[in-house]
């Protein structure tokens, strides 16, 4: 599904991206990146159709939603609060010599 198609079947659910990105748990960039590649992974193109199509009959997907207890995806990489672009690669700690710099 292209991500304008993905867009449309949200706005007739009544959602934007943010709001279909908390619905799921995930972050709005996350879908919004979409937009750069121009098409959207099936499982959320699904998603977003049957919202579309269940809104436009009239029915409350909104609840049905709701029902569904799961956790948010954890971030993927190896993000470290406090350092830009996270951590490549863990720290070496040497205890009891200190290093010597070339």
């Amino acid at each position: 599904m292209t991500y304008a198609e993905f867009r449309r079947q949200l706005g007739k659910a009544g959602l934007t991206a943010k709001g279909f990105a908390m619905l799921i748990k995930q972050t709005p960039n996350s879908i919004t990146n979409y937009a750069t590649h121009g098409e959207v992974p099936p499982h959320l193109a699904i998603i977003a159709a049957l919202m579309g199509d269940m809104a436009e009959s009239g029915l409350d997907f909104q609840t049905t939603l709701a029902r569904i207890q799961f956790d948010a995806s954890k971030p993927r990489g190896g993000t470290v609060k406090g350092k830009f672009g996270g951590s490549k690669q863990p720290d070496m700690f040497i205890v009891g010599k200190k290093m010597e710099q070339p």
